[in-house]
C-alpha cells in the first residue's frame, strides 16, 4: 500500500496522483496520512482502487466516486460521497449534512451518525447509517434505499419518489407524502442483504418500512387556486 501524507503534499497533488490511476492502474493500495479535515479529498475517482484516509476529512470527501472503495478513519463534513455512481465509501466515524447526496449508485456505509438531510435527492445509491440521521433525510430520494439502524429526525422522506426506507428506531416525523408502509419478507430478505454488504449484524425483522404514499404524482384539482 502507498501512503502519502498531506503533511508534505497538497490536496490537488494527492488528487492527482490518484487521477492518474485512471490511465494506467500501477498502484491500486493507497493510504492518505494526516488529513487534518481538509476538503475535497478522493473526489473523481474513476478506478478500482482501494483508498484509505487515516484520520479527519472535510466537505465532499469521495465525491463523485465511481469503482473506488474508499475509508475514513475518522469523521466527514458536508456531503460526503455526493454524486456517487459506483464503489464503496465506508466512514468509520459520523457524518456531517447532506451524506450520499444525490448520489446515483454505489453503497456508502456510516457507522456513526448522520447529519441532517442524509440522502436528500438520492439516485439510485444505497446508504446504510449506524447511528442516527438527522432531519430532512432522505428529501426528494428518487431511487436507491437508505437503512437507519437507529432513530430518524423530522421530515423523514419529504416529497419522496420511489427510494426505500427503513428505520430501526423512532421517527421523529414523517415529510409530505411519506408514510409506513408493510414490511414484508422480500423486504426482510432486501435488508438482511445490505446489512450485511455493511458489516452490521443487525436483525432486519427489527426495522420499520417507509416509502411514497404517491399523492404527489398527480394533481389534484382541489387544491387549485379558483382565482
Amino acid at each position: 500500500m502507498k501512503s502519502i501524507s498531506l503533511a508534505e503534499h497538497s490536496v490537488r497533488e494527492v488528487n492527482q496522483l490518484l487521477h492518474d490511476q485512471a490511465r494506467e492502474l500501477t498502484e491500486g493500495q493507497w493510504r492518505i496520512t494526516e488529513p487534518d479535515g481538509r476538503h475535497a479529498l478522493a473526489c473523481g475517482l474513476d478506478q478500482e482502487l482501494h483508498v484509505v484516509i487515516d484520520g479527519h476529512a472535510g466537505y465532499y470527501c469521495a465525491g463523485m466516486n465511481q469503482k473506488a472503495t474508499v475509508e475514513v478513519n475518522g469523521t466527514v463534513g458536508v456531503g460526503v460521497a455526493e454524486n456517487m455512481m459506483s464503489g464503496r465509501v465506508h466512514v468509520h466515524g459520523n457524518a456531517s449534512q447532506s451524506a450520499g447526496a444525490t448520489a446515483h449508485g454505489g453503497l456508502l456505509v456510516i457507522d456513526g451518525n448522520a447529519s441532517a438531510r442524509c440522502g436528500i435527492s438520492m439516485k439510485g445509491v444505497d446508504i446504510v447509517v449506524g447511528g442516527n440521521v438527522g432531519h430532512m433525510s432522505a428529501f426528494m430520494a428518487q431511487a436507491g434505499r437508505l437503512v437507519v439502524c437507529g432513530d430518524a429526525g423530522g421530515a423523514l422522506g419529504d416529497s419522496i419518489y420511489e427510494a426505500r426506507l427503513y428505520v430501526r428506531g423512532s421517527v421523529e416525523s414523517l415529510g409530505a407524502d411519506c408514510i409506513e408502509k408493510e414490511m414484508r419478507e422480500e423486504h426482510i430478505s432486501e435488508l438482511r442483504a445490505l446489512l450485511a454488504q455493511a458489516g452490521m449484524e443487525t436483525n432486519p425483522a427489527e426495522f420499520r418500512r417507509y416509502g411514497s404514499a404517491r399523492q404527489l404524482y398527480n394533481f389534484q384539482v382541489d387544491n387549485a387556486d379558483g382565482g
